[in-house]
């Protein structure tokens, strides 16, 4: 079987933020760039797109639901990915002096930060 999944999903809560992180740390490109304001879905990466989306827009939601959400994301505990480097030392360095907030050192195989959504990064180095 070939299955493949396209696109990842994480949430954001202030696109120009995330799209300094992800386009002007990472040099992602961007593909979609839908809505306006904090209403907008954007899709960036090099290759498998990452959906960079409003985690609070179902119309079904409460304040109450929202403020939780938004709650979460500050904890990181709302999304993730694990994208992978050759050159894990490189790719820490960039994200370190591209302000991303520092989780874990590398070590010999990861390191993890948060985006600018609360997000964890965990950089697995390709062998």
């Amino acid at each position: 079987m070939n299955l493949t999944v396209h696109p990842s999903f994480l949430p954001h809560d202030d696109p120009k933020a995330s799209l300094a992180f992800w386009c002007g740390v990472l040099g992602f490109e961007v593909g979609d760039d839908i809505g306006d304001d904090r209403m907008r879905w954007i899709t960036v990466g090099p290759d498998a797109p990452i959906l960079l989306a409003p985690p609070a827009a179902g119309p079904g939601l409460t304040d109450d639901e929202r403020r939780t959400i938004g709650e979460m994301m500050t904890k990181g505990s709302c999304g993730w990915i694990l994208p992978a480097t050759s050159n894990l030392e490189d790719i820490f360095e960039k994200l370190g002096t591209g302000g991303a907030g520092i989780v874990q050192e590398p070590t010999d195989q990861s390191c993890a930060v948060r985006d600018p959504a609360g997000n964890l990064v965990r950089v697995q180095e390709r062998r």
